[in-house]
């Protein structure tokens, strides 16, 4: 018999049977942030994430503080899918023969640069030699300043909504990897996108104010694209869903990037990954509550892109006519040849 593929969804479910929880664990493995509670009654959120030379970016585009910045990034974005307040990260960084003080330098002047907007102290860590490459371990621990917003409470009937807009990550990639510049594009688009990619912005105001404004029911944030993070959301909730792809908010820098390079925008909106952004779902009373307050609180736009269903309705995607449309997956670690950037 054929060994089973390892992929990343059948190792969180090793670690998740092997995990039993403990005293203090009020949610554990399966959802953006462990939630832990203190002796005091306070509830602690806890992340981490691993980035990996020629998994999740490559040297050859992004420069050491891209890395440190980025590193936190993904962190911060965790947290603010719980609608928490990030505190406190430990950094452990491995670098390859070779590597200089003043790279190490500004590796860690791109993670103080991104902790300090949102007052992250950084309290410790790890360094070690790495064979080949770098790797980037952060774990960060934040405040749950409510209750939580999970992957598992979201209801049939509940709208699903977007924060800003999707693809950019993708776009700035496809950009980054092609190296020239390619003609027609203006200096901002190119800025823009690779930017997107090389140091995202992670809502954590946007989460918090969500958090805080009731009516949300559900959350995650969009670091595999919309096809698989809607997809943790349904299996996590018990929920299907239908989401209408003319919905979703994707600008006209992405489109222009997509049509010079002869790609797909709706496959980098859908599937892409890494842009960052909070995707919810929300009592639909409360839609038009929370769009208004967000863009007057934050500046954000949030979007209406689809409602979940029953679950035997599963997880489609369909057009502007209400034609069901196949939806490629998002990023799937463990997949030959694919590679974040």
């Amino acid at each position: 018999m054929t060994p089973e593929r390892a992929t990343e969804r059948r190792l969180i479910e090793i670690i998740r049977r092997a995990s039993a929880g403990g005293p203090g664990v009020r949610v554990g493995v399966g959802d953006d942030c462990a939630v832990l509670e203190s002796d005091a009654g306070s509830l602690l959120l806890a992340t981490t994430d691993l980035l990996i030379e020629d998994v999740h970016f490559r040297r050859r585009w992004a420069e050491p503080a891209d890395l440190g910045w980025k590193s936190l990034a993904v962190n911060l974005s965790d947290i603010a899918a719980m609608g928490g307040r990030p505190r406190w990260a430990l950094v452990a960084l491995a670098c390859p023969e070779g590597t200089s003080l003043d790279e190490a330098e500004a590796f860690f002047e791109g993670v103080l640069a991104l902790a300090s907007e949102h007052e992250v102290a950084v309290v410790g860590g790890d360094t070690s030699a790495s064979p080949r490459g770098w790797i980037v371990n952060i774990t960060l621990l934040g405040e749950a300043t409510g209750a939580p917003l999970l992957r598992s409470t979201a209801r049939p009937g509940d709208v699903i909504a977007v924060t800003g807009s999707l693809g950019r990550s993708a776009a700035g990639l496809a950009l980054l990897e092609r190296g020239a510049a390619p003609a027609g594009l203006s200096a901002e688009v190119l800025a823009d996108m690779t930017a997107a990619h090389l140091r995202p912005r992670p809502r954590v105001g946007e989460g918090r104010w969500l958090a805080a404004a009731g009516g949300v029911t559900a959350m995650i944030d969009l670091s595999d694209g919309v096809a698989t993070d809607l997809g943790h959301i349904a299996e996590e909730s018990g929920v299907g869903a239908r989401v209408g792809i003319d919905r979703l908010p994707v600008d006209a820098g992405v489109r222009a990037v997509a049509a010079t390079l002869g790609r797909d925008a709706l496959a980098w909106a859908t599937g892409g990954g890494e842009d960052y952004e909070l995707l919810l779902t929300c009592e639909p009373g409360a839609l038009a509550r929370l769009v208004d307050g967000l863009l007057a609180a934050t500046g954000t736009r949030l979007t209406a892109v689809g409602e979940m269903g029953p679950t035997d309705d599963g997880v489609r995607y369909t057009d502007a006519t209400g034609r069901e449309v196949a939806v490629g997956p998002g990023f799937e670690h463990f997949v030959t040849g694919r590679v974040r950037g």
